[in-house]
């Protein structure tokens, strides 16, 4: 069997340093440094990327069968996960250190969920699609309860753990139906099968793609699968939660588009009504709760549940699209992604630092931060108007193809419907979100946030740069999004042939 092992080096460097992070976690040196390796070794990983998708002519490379390939999209997608990686490891250091939590054990965690996205991405059968997916989900399992004496922190692990195996449960036998009944593991056999020859009207086919979407459902935390997301933000370490909501978040969703797209393509009649459901309550159900919410993580965990609504937005219509029509829906879902891992990262990452200087992640406590800490207003301001569409930052491109997707389907009555509803939802998501940004810039300091000290406060060096270069993907991309759109239009390769 041929491997191309340069295909695949993203991952071999990947491996090779999660192995030595174990080994330099062994080392009689500080902790710091399996943090510095990890850093290292992920922006290594990034490297063979550029050589595949920039110096490479070979195009798509395909392995294992069909099982495995490297394509634009893959490259895109490994791409984002390792970016996510990177900023999460940043946003982790300072928040491990100054809380004396075990770091190399941390560190070896997260770096394995990543390689277990990576993988994922170039997944094309069933069987490597759960294994990648799960290997991203069993160490967040672990770092949910990194604050072993915290009971809140327990809970979150706990509750994460439960409903990530009774998801894994439904996931694995709805694929196991679906494999029993078209007798294919691949996404082009699964496809293959059910194009033409009523397969699709098969009971047990059906009923295994239905819990292939609940199984993801949870994954991605669409409602009604959504309810371990903000008990699990709010009691696991910040920077965690920050992981989950993006890189395990983004996981679930390129799961999701694979398969729906590339497996299930034949049978979008079927998937298409349940997407548009998932994504009419998620976005009304979680922004009238984050709408409630005093906890600024908490508020972010229901803003995470609204925006992943509006991620699937434009998967509601693929059914009726033509096939210049499917190519801008799968162009607006991955772009949106995108977009919402600097967005989410950011805020989350604000919120750190944010925490830092008031001591507390109660919304009224942040009353006047910009009176002694102008600098994480600032960032407070451009990542909540960012998550809420305000131009000139990113989100409002994130909004534009998401809408302009639904729309090209204007006609159909369906689509007119979710326009609205995601329309309403856009005007709630703002009051929200500015509700944050108002209380930093424009409330008094409460008597109990001693201000003098919040300003001797400061925050690590990494969680600094991992703000910079959020920020300045928000706002770069907010003016020219081009840039970020680019790397959009290169996955529409993956559905360009009917």
């Amino acid at each position: 069997m041929d491997i191309d092992y340069h295909a695949i080096a993203p991952e071999i460097v990947l491996a090779l340093t999660i192995m030595a992070v174990l080994v330099v976690d062994m080392l009689p040196v500080d902790k710091y440094y399996t943090a510095v390796v990890g850093l290292v070794g992920l922006f290594a990983s990034a490297v063979p990327l550029l050589t595949l998708g920039v110096l490479s002519d070979e195009g798509t490379r395909t392995m294992l069968g069909g099982s495995y390939v490297v394509d634009d999209y893959a490259l895109v997608l490994k791409g984002l996960f390792l970016v996510t990686g990177f900023v999460s490891l940043l946003i982790s250091v300072g928040y491990l250190e100054n809380d004396r939590f075990y770091q190399g054990e941390f560190y070896f965690l997260l770096l394995c969920s990543v390689g277990g996205a990576v993988v994922m991405a170039s997944s094309r059968d069933l069987l490597t699609m759960f294994i990648g997916l799960e290997v991203v989900t069993a160490p967040a399992f672990l770092m949910a309860g990194w604050r072993k004496g915290d009971a809140r922190s327990n809970e979150s692990a706990l509750k994460f753990f439960i409903t990530g195996v009774l998801a894994a449960t439904i996931l694995v036998f709805g694929m196991s139906l679906v494999y029993g009944t078209t007798g294919a593991l691949t996404f082009d056999g699964i496809r293959t099968a059910t194009a033409g020859t009523g397969l699709g009207e098969e009971p047990a086919f059906i009923l295994g793609l239905v819990f292939i979407l609940v199984g993801f459902g949870f994954k991605v935390s669409a409602v009604p699968f959504h309810f371990w997301a903000p008990d699990t933000y709010e009691g696991a370490p910040t920077p965690v939660a920050a992981y989950v909501s993006v890189g395990s978040k983004t996981a679930g969703f390129v799961g999701l588009l694979s398969m729906c797209y590339l497996a299930f393509a034949e049978v979008a009649d079927i998937w298409g009504p349940a997407i548009w459901l998932l994504a009419a309550v998620s976005m009304t159900v979680g922004n009238l709760t984050a709408l409630r919410q005093t906890n600024i993580v908490r508020l972010l965990g229901y803003s995470s549940v609204a925006q992943g609504g509006f991620i699937l937005v434009p998967f509601a219509m693929a059914a009726s699209l033509d096939q210049v029509g499917l190519q801008d829906a799968f162009f607006a879902t991955v772009t949106y992604l995108l977009i919402y891992a600097f967005m989410n990262l950011g805020a989350f990452a604000v919120v750190i630092a944010g925490a830092r200087k008031v001591g507390s992640g109660e919304i009224a406590d942040w009353g006047g931060l910009s009176t002694y800490s102008p600098a994480t207003a600032g960032m407070l301001a451009v990542f909540f108007l960012s998550l809420a569409g305000i131009p000139p930052l990113a989100g409002w491109f994130a909004k534009l193809v998401m809408f302009r997707a639904v729309l090209s389907e204007f006609s159909n009555s369906w689509a007119a419907v979710l326009a609205a509803i995601a329309a309403v939802n856009a005007v709630i998501a703002f009051f929200y979100y500015a509700r944050v940004v108002a209380a930093a810039w424009f409330s008094p300091v409460p008597e109990r946030v001693a201000a003098d000290e919040a300003r001797e406060r400061d925050y690590a060096p990494s969680l600094a740069l991992a703000l910079g270069i959020t920020v300045v993907a928000v706002v770069v991309v907010g003016v020219f999004p081009g840039l970020l759109a680019f790397f959009g239009e290169a996955t529409e390769a993956l559905v360009a042939s009917p």
